[in-house]
Parts: C-alpha cells; structure tokens; sequence
C-alpha cells in the first residue's frame, strides 16, 4: 500500500490534491487540508530521494513555492510498479493507468540525477546518447548507435503529433546539426541527459527546448 506525505518546501509547483491513508502504524499520517485547490503546472522535474517537483532550470522560472514529498512502505513487486506509475504520473502529468511500461519507469528511477559527461555510459556519468543507448538496450532489447546523430539516421522521421513512448526527439544545442537527444515518455515529456541536470526529464514546449527541438524519429526495426 502507498502512504503519501505531502511536505511543503521551497521548490515551487502545485499539485493536483492528493489524499492518502495510513494503516500500517509504523508512520505518523500528517493530513492537512489545503486552503485552496491544488494545479499541475507543466515543465516540471524531480529529484531523487523522493517527489521534489520544480521548474526546469532553463525555463527562467525562480524556484519559489511548495516542495511536495511522499513515500512508499512495504516493497512487493506490485507496490513498487504502483510507486513508479504513481511518482512518474505527478511529473509527467499522465494518467496512472496510461503507464503501463514499468520496466522504462524502473530504468528512469535507476539513472535520475546521473550525472552528465561527454562520452560517458554509466551511472557513473552519461552522455545523451549514452543514456539513450541505455534505455533502448535494456527496456526495449534494441541496440542504438552510439551518437546522437546516428541515433537520427536509424530512425523515420515522424510529426510531433504522432509521438509515441520510446520515439525519440533531437535538438540542436551548440551547433546547428543534430546533438542532442531524449527518449519521449508523452504529454510532451521526454527523459534525457542534460548538462545542466544529469539523467532527468523536461518537456518539448520548455522556453529552453522548445525553439532548440529539430525533429522526431521512431527507430526502424527489421
């Protein structure tokens, strides 16, 4: 079963309201009614060691406002499958019951906050087609090119409107060419390495990514 906390910090999104109940007697239930209704607000990121929901950096957004924290109790298959649908669905601002892919939502888990080097393949430290390499070899049993811009060559090109999770998105960031790239989740949320943040996910219509987005690309398979 999942217990929620809802801390306020110093971050700075609302939320939808959330509510939660705590039977099990090992944690205190802090329940607090909102003063007024909570909203998701897009182009948000989490940090690890729980829900810590922010602006993206990039987005010229100051921090200020709550921080929101929960946790989980107990540790079967299903509650930890709950956990992730439910921590990625606050982010990402997708219905639980759309995130079905837990095997992707566990990789992001495993590799959030990793930070970002040029050549890098671990968790040690990635770069962004690294990290993609990654997730395409472990949750969709698909070996990627190693760079961003091969990565571009091994997929058809497809409209915005038509992406789907695990299509991949590319920007152009220091260059006019091909060099960077994400893995879309949906809801315009992608997951990527950035310099700035490490593993982490940001969104397609972020001040930032949105007039830096080239194209988008489903990788072909035989």
């Amino acid at each position: 079963m999942l217990s929620l906390v809802l801390v306020l910090g110093s971050s700075c999104h609302a939320l939808r309201n959330l509510t939660s109940k705590d039977n099990s007697g090992t944690a205190k239930t802090i329940k607090k009614k909102p003063t007024q209704d909570l909203n998701f607000i897009e182009d948000i990121e989490m940090l690890p060691g729980g829900v810590v929901v922010t602006r993206h950096k990039t987005s010229g957004i100051t921090k200020d406002g709550p921080t929101y924290h929960y946790f989980e109790k107990g540790g079967s298959t299903i509650e930890e499958a709950n956990y992730l649908q439910f921590k990625y669905g606050i982010i990402t601002n997708i219905e639980v019951e759309r995130l079905t892919n837990v095997p992707l939502l566990q990789k992001i888990d495993e590799w959030w906050g990793t930070r970002y080097c040029i050549g890098g393949q671990t968790k040690d430290c990635t770069d962004c087609s690294g990290f993609s390499c990654n997730i395409f070899k472990d949750v969709y049993n698909i070996q990627l090119p190693r760079t961003a811009s091969d990565q571009y060559n091994a997929c058809d090109k497809i409209n915005v409107d038509d992406l789907k999770e695990g299509d991949l998105v590319f920007f152009h960031t220091y260059s006019r060419g091909i060099s960077h790239v994400g893995v879309y989740i949906g809801n315009n949320k992608f997951v990527h390495a950035s310099t700035s943040e490490g593993v982490t996910i940001s969104d397609l219509t972020d001040n930032y990514w949105k007039p830096r987005f080239m194209v988008a690309g489903r990788v072909k398979t035989k």
